[in-house]
């Protein structure tokens, strides 16, 4: 009963080392030497999904996995990463045509992010294009970072090949800068609209240049868009180009968006509409040629008997109408020609017969 109270103490020391209640600090072991587990911070940026060498394009875990749940990723969009494609070849084409020089454009990646997020990862100095799609009635950014700016700018002023573009920090862009990469921003922009022709007629419009990220805001800090990161080399130089649209955007052309990809003709298939056109032209038509209509009462239709006689209002050189089922075709004249009844056109295909042929093609 004399150690009782060293007992206790004993028990309370134990559990402050050991506060998890874990057996491993009673089972024959020295209480006192238990000590608690510290993470270090490998394991700390596991437990909450941020790592340092990650550039946010790697699959996220953890609390920030929780904190991006909401931002709908771009494999929702399966048709994007087609216009994107479409995008890479047509800039790689127009750019070596803009430049002159071995021109090669690659797509490093697609990704969602906040807009807010993305203004403040942009690494300065940097030109951004804010530019408007005029169909959708919204914005895009378009950045273009410093070393891309210099080489465009070495290699249109004729600069060395085999030397890399310097590059001068502590200055703004110059006019001839702004204005040479202005030109490339519309020769992108053009492609864009090639690239999202097939899908839907967009047009891309230019608004203004901007070098402060605060100046290019286009949406909310928190709104949802969609990044793309475009590479562009030629030879030793290079640099990149990203491409931001918020899915406010986006949003009209979503159900196009959705559809999957089915060839080159975005699910068009060229050997069943050939098939389909000739089957329509060969196709039997009914045509009918109505001499004159009239309304009567029903009461007068009922008292029709054999013998009595319909009076028309039509003589021989009134035009008659020529119809399909109800549509109207054309008008002509009633004639002869040698034991069949014939009718000559005297007019050109009806505006509503060209809607509804319209509408069958």
């Amino acid at each position: 009963m004399a150690n009782e109270p060293d007992t206790q103490a004993d028990t309370m020391a134990a559990l402050m080392a050991n506060p998890s209640g874990d057996e491993a600090g009673w089972d024959g072991g020295d209480v006192g030497g238990a000590t608690e587990r510290i993470l270090n911070q490998d394991e700390i940026d596991s437990l909450l999904g941020f790592d340092l060498a990650d550039d946010g394009d790697a699959d996220r875990s953890g609390i920030r996995a929780i904190i991006n749940s909401a931002l709908v990723s771009y494999e929702r969009l399966p048709m994007l990463e087609i216009v994107f494609d479409r995008l890479v070849r047509y800039m790689t084409t127009s750019l070596r045509n803009f430049t002159s020089d071995n021109v090669e454009v690659s797509l490093d990646n697609i990704s969602s992010i906040r807009f807010g997020d993305y203004l403040n990862s942009i690494p300065l100095p940097a030109i951004l294009s804010v530019f408007r799609a005029e169909e959708l009635n919204n914005f895009g950014l378009l950045t273009i970072d410093s070393n891309l700016i210099y080489s465009i700018v070495d290699v249109l002023l004729g600069g060395r090949r085999g030397t890399a573009a310097m590059r001068i920090e502590g200055r703004p862009y110059t006019t001839i800068e702004r204005v040479l990469v202005q030109r490339m921003v519309e020769v992108v922009l053009a492609d864009a609209r090639l690239a999202f022709e097939p899908l839907t007629p967009v047009t891309f419009n230019l608004d203004r240049l901007e070098t402060n990220p605060r100046f290019a805001a286009i949406a909310r800090p928190a709104n949802a868009a969609i990044l793309v990161k475009l590479r562009v080399d030629m030879e030793d130089r290079g640099g990149r180009i990203e491409l931001l649209l918020p899915y406010a955007t986006l949003e009209p052309i979503r159900k196009m968006l959705l559809q999957q990809f089915m060839g080159d003709k975005f699910g068009r298939d060229n050997i069943w509409e050939g098939h389909l056109a000739t089957e329509l032209w060969t196709t039997k038509l009914e045509v009918r040629a109505v001499l004159d209509e009239q309304q009567v009462s029903l009461q007068r239709v009922l008292d029709l008997k054999v013998g009595d006689t319909f009076v028309l209002n039509a003589t021989a050189e009134s035009l008659i109408e020529l119809r399909a089922g109800s549509i109207p075709l054309t008008r002509g004249r009633m004639g002869r020609r040698n034991h069949h009844i014939a009718v000559r056109v005297e007019a050109p295909l009806s505006p509503s017969a060209k809607t509804a042929i319209q509408r069958v093609e």
